[in-house]
């Protein structure tokens, strides 16, 4: 059953080493998903599962211990899911980036409260099969708890990865809102074509999100929303 989750945008320049120069400019951010941790914690998991955005080579699921690299951003920089497993039998799959940022994350916070696993989900999964997935999350296990990465819209700005979209804003809001009170209905309603066209990289890892905590009666929190970079980064608990 799922006791706690905590939602946290996953752009590597949320790794000060990637951000270089720019670093300061997300600190508010890393501070609220280190907070964020600090709820996961105190729910006192028996597993905890790290929820990214994912291409097809990192889709499905990477066991505790799996490697990430942010060598593909510059920078020589090697994470670790978790403390547990065979790092050296899973090198040959490694992290994608949304979840090398959530193992950053981890290791930061000094997370060792629970086994840790990772799932890489497809950006255009369909909103059912979403929620089906993290049906099966959560009953993976007495209590678990979810560590959802994923960013809002890509398309706050003229200078934004996706430029600029008028309808960026009020769908970052609706999300913002459903994730502050952990609106599952909302959540699941959101709209699978528009989020892609938007390049919402959080959309499917929320409707996970969504699914795993149908019945678990959680309430939620919003610690942080802003769109620096012309992206929608929001920090959310529930608990």
């Amino acid at each position: 059953m799922l006791v706690a989750a905590a939602v946290c945008p996953c752009p590597p320049l949320l790794v000060p080493e990637v951000a270089a120069g720019a670093a300061s400019e997300l600190d508010a951010a890393r501070t609220a998903c280190i907070d964020a941790l600090g709820v996961l914690a105190a729910a006192r998991p028996d597993l905890l599962i790290v929820i990214g955005p994912a291409d097809v080579d990192g889709r499905g699921p990477h066991p505790e211990g799996s490697q990430g690299s942010f060598k593909g951003f510059g920078v020589d920089l090697d994470v670790r899911l978790g403390l547990g497993g065979d790092p050296g039998a899973l090198a040959e799959r490694p992290l994608p980036p949304s979840l090398a940022v959530g193992a950053w994350l981890l290791a930061r916070a000094d997370w060792a409260d629970a086994p840790v696993e990772g799932l890489g989900v497809g950006e255009t999964l369909e909103a059912e099969r979403c929620a089906s997935a993290g049906r099966e999350l959560a009953a993976r296990a007495g209590r678990v708890a979810l560590l959802v990465m994923g960013d809002g819209s890509a398309c706050r700005t003229l200078k934004a990865p996706g430029y600029l979209d008028e309808r960026a804003v009020s769908f970052d809001a609706e999300a913002s809102r459903a994730l502050a009170v952990a609106d599952l209905a909302t959540l699941r309603a959101l709209d699978e074509s528009l989020a892609y066209e938007l390049k919402v990289a959080g959309r499917a890892p929320w409707q996970v999100l969504a699914g795993a905590a149908e019945g678990a009666g959680l309430n939620g929190r919003l610690l942080y929303e802003d769109a620096p970079y012309g992206v929608g980064y929001m920090v959310a608990t529930w608990f």
